[in-house]
């Protein structure tokens, strides 16, 4: 990652995209009991996902175009993961599992692991048709790194050879909600290591917790999913000309897959997957100095 151009998105992060308006967070006065297993709770229960009371009705809810599960550590501790985050906003596509309790995918197609294994292909494998990929490891491929993300999408990767897809190529992305050391023992499951795993592009975190010897490109759980819905929305329907969010910008020339869709192209229809993430940010950052915080430290490269 460019250090200069990550400076420059520290400065206003979420510039351009279109996540409502936190005042409402702003307003919940102390804590409440969650009105299902009535644990005191500040604005969401995160062991029932759902929000407190003086919240129903005042938060965004998502659809996203693909379902979401994430397989949480055993030793995660809830208060402070941002898995959560997707379970309230998207309720109806994102379930969160605690390992070793998870789904049996054995059976079932189109779900792929987000997991940088040696096999790992980028999201933009799924859809496209002038390179045959299908055997190629990230070993093979040009700029990665070996973390959920690869380096940076190829401006040279012209887009010309486009198939109409009727549908998308992926039903369901699995995640792991866990450190990397974790994370590890999860994906040596033989029911989570048997499922075909994808990466994501490179992006600076804007988590503030700091998590020892990681880069800065190690995402949220939150921010991954992000990045990946986002991903998968661009490279089937496109971006509109008109979205300022971040990054879009190696996806501007990409046709729609689906001229029949009446789905917009990307317009910050999952920007709001970061609601209660922006907030914490600000209220992180209206006490700390950016640049005091260790999390924004780590290395770029």
């Amino acid at each position: 990652m460019d250090p200069k151009l990550v400076k420059e998105l520290d400065e206003e992060p979420f510039l351009g995209m279109c996540i409502e308006d936190t005042t409402s967070l702003d307003e919940v006065e102390g804590r409440s009991a969650c009105t299902n297993c009535c644990k005191s709770r500040k604005y969401f229960c995160y062991t029932c996902y759902i929000p407190v009371a003086e919240l129903q009705d005042r938060i965004p809810t998502l659809k996203l175009p693909i379902k979401v599960d994430i397989i949480k550590h055993k030793h995660e501790i809830d208060g402070k993961s941002t898995a959560v985050h997707g379970a309230i906003l998207a309720p109806n596509d994102v379930k969160i599992y605690t390992y070793p309790d998870i789904p049996d995918y054995s059976e079932k197609e189109n779900i792929y692991l987000i997991y940088p294994s040696v096999s790992a292909k980028d999201v933009a494998s799924l859809f496209r048709t002038d390179l045959d990929i299908s055997n190629m490891s990230l070993d093979e491929k040009p700029k990665h790194n070996r973390t959920l993300m690869i380096e940076s999408l190829d401006s040279n990767r012209a887009n010309n050879d486009i198939c109409d897809l009727d549908e998308l190529p992926i039903e369901r992305a699995v995640f792991i909600d866990s450190t990397w050391n974790q994370s590890r023992g999860i994906y040596k499951d033989e029911r989570i290591k048997r499922l075909p795993c994808l990466v994501i592009q490179n992006r600076a975190s804007q988590f503030w917790r700091h998590q020892k010897g990681s880069p800065r490109w190690y995402l949220s759980t939150i921010e991954a999913i992000h990045q990946f819905v986002l991903e998968i929305h661009l490279n089937m329907w496109g971006v509109d000309p008109y979205y300022e969010g971040p990054y879009c910008d190696g996806f501007r020339d990409i046709k729609r897959r689906n001229s029949k869709s009446d789905i917009r192209p990307y317009c910050g229809q999952y920007d709001n997957l970061l609601f209660f993430f922006t907030h914490m940010y600000k209220k992180i950052h209206s006490i700390y100095k950016h640049d005091q915080l260790l999390a924004y430290k780590r290395r770029l490269r």
